[in-house]
Parts: structure tokens; C-alpha cells; sequence
């Protein structure tokens, strides 16, 4: 993205932030300095189609586009990055004073912002306009990826775990190594406390070395962040606590006898959510198979090498692979489920009917299992 000035009388071009790095000239008239304010005025009030003071997202589009300031159409999506760079006090719409300041002085993108920007449009849907929309409309897509107001739900989980982390590191050095610190026995998934029904989610904070806390971390910041700057972090918390809370239930049943600790069900789901957003929004993805094949090849190398390691190496570790799986089978069904679907089908409305259905079914076997046979389990203490 480019600036270029002209002398005046000449067309100006105005960067513009777009997906494509291509500058969509707007042409803008010189005048003097002494008319210039009324010149403004009278722009800024034939933009402001309801004469309340403000011009909104879609009033900018119809200035634009119908009185032809682009040489072609501008995207909705590219005019809604012009108008938030614009929107100084992030109030959803621009006064006078923000409108003449993005006339005459248009901001770029800092490189960080270009380069978040190319990695979540790789990672998440975006919306393709039907050839019967206006250019300006958008009826699907509720709300764009956005950086403001800060994302921060993995943001703070992360922080609670790298806290209690070293809670437990400063009470006594490497107890994290073995989960024998303060917070590990309070918070640990233990199979003969599981009446403390607080460990089947709590379990996530607590980790069994540096390399399992810094993995975690790693790779729920890199994929959490792009799902929540899309659905919203609520989306992605819920998808994230769903996928902790399977990972014990799953590992309940399949090793009654174990401890878990980690949060990897909560990043595992994270992974298949995003296997989730691909398979509903595949029309609407940009290269949908490449990321789908992707997403795949990590949730199945990880598998296929805790299966090699447990039934042919024979290694005896105390990994939850059953977290693993029930976490990252969570992800997908509650992703599937809850993430924002930008053009719904009726097969994909049958997906999300059948995701819901096995997902009950799963959590209310899991649930009663746990409640109702005791003598599954070990001796309470």
C-alpha cells in the first residue's frame, strides 16, 4: 500500500487498507484554503443521509460508490477497514472532524497490522458477495475481523497459567515437574477427589514442566487469537472450556486410574474449531483444502505418533492422549455449532443439528458415567 500526491487539480490517490496490497485510487478535488471548510461541509452533509451529524459505515459506501469517487466499486470489506482507521474515538461512526481528517490525512496500516492481517484472512473465512448485493450490503457477515477492541480471552488464560505455573515453581523448585506444588494439588485433575467437581476444568492451569506449559501457550495465542478476532472471544472460550471438560471426561473413562494436567483438550479444540469454520464456510473460505489439509496433518501427526509411542514403542508416559482426542472431538462438534457460519446451507443446518445431537449425547454419557459408577473409579480420600 501506497501514498501518492499530486499537485493540485490532479486526482489524489488515497491509501486504502485492502487484502490485496492493490491502491483503489479516489479521486479528491483541490480548492482553496479559504473554501475549503464549506467545500467539506457540504460533502460531509450530502454523506450524512439521515442528518444526524454522523456518517456510518454503509453512508460512506453510498458516497463512494454513487457519486463514483473510485474508478470501481470498493469492497465492503475494504471500505469498513477505511472507516474504522477513521473512527479516532472508535465510536462505530465518524463526525465531521474525523471525516475531514480522513480526507486530508489517511493513515497506513502499520507493518504489524499488514502482516496479522494476511495470517487471519489465510486462517478465517471472508465473505464473498452474491453478484445480486450491493457492493456496500453486508447481510452474513455480522461482524469483521478486528483488532479494537483487543481480543484478550486467551490473552488471560494464558497469563492464569503461566501465574500459577510459578507459584508453584517459587514455593518449591521443580514441583512442577512432578504437580506436587500448592496449586497443582488443588487444582489437578485427581480420580479420587473427582468429587471436587472443580478439577474437571481447572486442571487446564496447571502443567508438568516447561515445555508442556510453553507448547500450550504457543499454540493456543496462535490460533485462539485469529478465531477471536472473527467470532468473538466468548465463541472461542466456550469452544476452548468445552474441549478441557471433554479432555477429563474422556480421560476419566478411558484411564480411571490417571492425574491429568495440561490444557491440551482446550488447545486441541481450538485446532479442530478451526476444521470446523473450513467445513462451514467452505464456499466462502480462500483455499479451504490447503487449510483443511493443514489442520488435519497437525491433529493427525500428533496422533499417529502418541499411537506409535504407546502401543509399538511401548514408552511408559503418563500423556493424556485421551484429553487429546475428546478435546480436539469437542472443538469440532461445539465449533460447529457456535462459530459464526457466513452463508448457511440446509446441509450444513443438518450438520449443525447432528454436531449438537452427538455432542449432548457424548457429554451426558460422560457426565452420568462419572456420577453414577463409582466403583469404576478408585476410593475416594
Amino acid at each position: 500500500m501506497e501514498e501518492r500526491y499530486t499537485r493540485s487539480g490532479s486526482p489524489t490517490r488515497v491509501p486504502i487498507p485492502n487484502d490485496g496490497d492493490e491502491n483503489i485510487p479516489l479521486t479528491k478535488i483541490q480548492t482553496s484554503r479559504a473554501g475549503a471548510e464549506s467545500y467539506y461541509k457540504s460533502i460531509f452533509d450530502e454523506a450524512d443521509i439521515d442528518h444526524d451529524g454522523y456518517i456510518t459505515i454503509q453512508e460512506l459506501c453510498t458516497m463512494i460508490n454513487n457519486n463514483h469517487l473510485t474508478e470501481k466499486p470498493i469492497p465492503s470489506h475494504i471500505v469498513r477497514k477505511i472507516h474504522q482507521v477513521a473512527d479516532i474515538n472508535h465510536d462505530g461512526h465518524l463526525d465531521y472532524r474525523e471525516f475531514v481528517d480522513m480526507l486530508n490525512d489517511p493513515k497506513n496500516y502499520s507493518i504489524f497490522e499488514r502482516y496479522v492481517t494476511k495470517y487471519v484472512n489465510f486462517v478465517v473465512p471472508r465473505r464473498q458477495p452474491e453478484e445480486s448485493e450491493e457492493p456496500y450490503l453486508e447481510t452474513i457477515y455480522e461482524e469483521e475481523y478486528s483488532c479494537w477492541p483487543p481480543r484478550l480471552g486467551m490473552v488471560i488464560i494464558s497469563c492464569i497459567e503461566i501465574i500459577f505455573f510459578f507459584i508453584d515453581e517459587l514455593k518449591e523448585t521443580n514441583s512442577t515437574n512432578s504437580a506436587t506444588g500448592p496449586m497443582a494439588k488443588l487444582f489437578i485433575y485427581d480420580p479420587t477427589k473427582r468429587y471436587e467437581f472443580w478439577r474437571y476444568l481447572t486442571y487446564m492451569f496447571v502443567h508438568i514442566g516447561y515445555s508442556h506449559l510453553v507448547y500450550n501457550l504457543v499454540v493456543q495465542i496462535f490460533i485462539g487469537i485469529p478465531l477471536e478476532m472473527v467470532h468473538g472471544w466468548w465463541r472461542v472460550l466456550l469452544i476452548y472450556f468445552a474441549g478441557v471438560i471433554a479432555g477429563s471426561l474422556g480421560t476419566s473413562i478411558t484411564n480411571p486410574t490417571f492425574k491429568l494436567a495440561g490444557a491440551s483438550g482446550g488447545v486441541y479444540s481450538l485446532v479442530t474449531a478451526h476444521i470446523a469454520t473450513i467445513i462451514m464456510n467452505w464456499a466462502e473460505m480462500s483455499f479451504p483444502v490447503i487449510q483443511l489439509i493443514i489442520f488435519i496433518i497437525i491433529t493427525g501427526g500428533d496422533f499417529s505418533i502418541s499411537i506409535y509411542n504407546r502401543y509399538w514403542v511401548k514408552e511408559d508416559e503418563q500423556t493424556g492422549y485421551a484429553a487429546h482426542v475428546t478435546g480436539a472431538l469437542a472443538g469440532l462438534l461445539v465449533g460447529i455449532v457456535v462459530l459464526r457460519n457466513l452463508k448457511l446451507t440446509k446441509k450444513e443446518n443438518v450438520m449443525w443439528w447432528i454436531a449438537v445431537a452427538i455432542y449432548m449425547i457424548l457429554m451426558l454419557v460422560g457426565i452420568c458415567w462419572n456420577l453414577f459408577y463409582t466403583d469404576y473409579f478408585p476410593k475416594q480420600v
